[in-house]
């Protein structure tokens, strides 16, 4: 099979689940992942034909991609902050928007070495982005997930990142093994509501971690409530989150109201609230 014929392939094969980009990036993103070639090299050379082996390796991801997996658990591999992680069903696929809270945090701390905590790591996405810009900070990456955390090892490991990776609850952290204290705080935590599940894609709510994507709709704001007060016991902690697009005032308000200062959402480049920083001063 060529290089065009598997075009066409993934055209005929696809077309009545994907849109026409859609399919277009698949393609490449799996003749990368299992090839190796750029973009550039596929386009310049549509009559290579790809050998038997790589051949059915492809053919199984189409058939991954038909039943809607996301391409990056059929590759097992995701793009981040410019590194190449590990991902599987156990943690969330990194997200563009959480680049955009990493980049955040790397301009405020540029150059200063720092004691950062990153809450709900899953792949360890943000910790490993963070230790990679700010080498001389001082990493510490949680989460209750074992599956999550062993993501996060391996990624760590293969990276050659340096950070301490812990079993803690988030929901609990005053009643953890953690002490207060840190420089940063920083988490993407799970944030939709479950009334809300009508409206999450359906390869990520058929295929990502539950776990990590929703909250009860009595409580939404319990992660961000429960990091907030473990954040209190510090005398000076900057705490940085992603957020729901609708949470941004509900949870500033709730802020302000346990005494934090500083208060500042961010929108990400589609225009919606994402980012929340704010500082609190003991």
């Amino acid at each position: 099979m060529t290089y065009k014929e598997l075009r066409l392939h993934f055209e005929s094969q696809l077309s009545e689940l994907y849109s026409s980009d859609e399919i277009k990036n698949l393609y490449f993103l799996t003749l990368n992942g299992i090839l190796q070639i750029s973009k550039i090299t596929i386009l310049s050379n549509t009559d290579n034909q790809i050998d038997e082996i790589n051949s059915q390796r492809i053919l199984n991801i189409l058939d991954g991609l038909q039943k809607k997996v996301p391409i990056q658990y059929l590759l097992g591999t995701a793009a981040f902050y410019g590194m190449i992680l590990e991902v599987n069903p156990s943690v969330l696929i990194p997200r563009p928007e959480t680049e955009e809270l990493v980049e955040w945090i790397i301009k405020d701390f540029k150059s200063k070495k720092t004691t950062i905590l990153d809450v709900c790591t899953g792949s360890g996405c943000i910790a490993l982005a963070l230790k990679q810009n700010l080498p001389e900070s001082t990493l510490t990456a949680i989460d209750i997930s074992g599956g999550a955390l062993e993501t996060a090892s391996h990624n760590a490991e293969k990276l050659g990142l340096e950070i301490e990776i812990i079993e803690e609850d988030a929901l609990a952290l005053n009643e953890g093994s953690l002490s207060p204290g840190y420089d940063i705080i920083v988490s993407n935590p799970p944030y939709i509501k479950e009334s809300d599940k009508k409206e999450v894609q359906e390869n990520v709510l058929m295929y990502e971690p539950h776990l990590a994507l929703f909250v009860p709709d009595n409580d939404p704001l319990k992660f961000y409530k429960a990091i907030a007060e473990f954040a209190r016991g510090s005398k000076s902690v900057t705490v940085y989150f992603e957020i729901h697009e609708d949470m941004g005032d509900e949870l500033s308000k709730w802020l302000q109201k346990e005494g934090f200062k500083n208060i500042e959402v961010r929108k990400d480049i589609n225009d919606k609230d994402r980012m929340l920083k704010c500082i609190y001063i003991c």
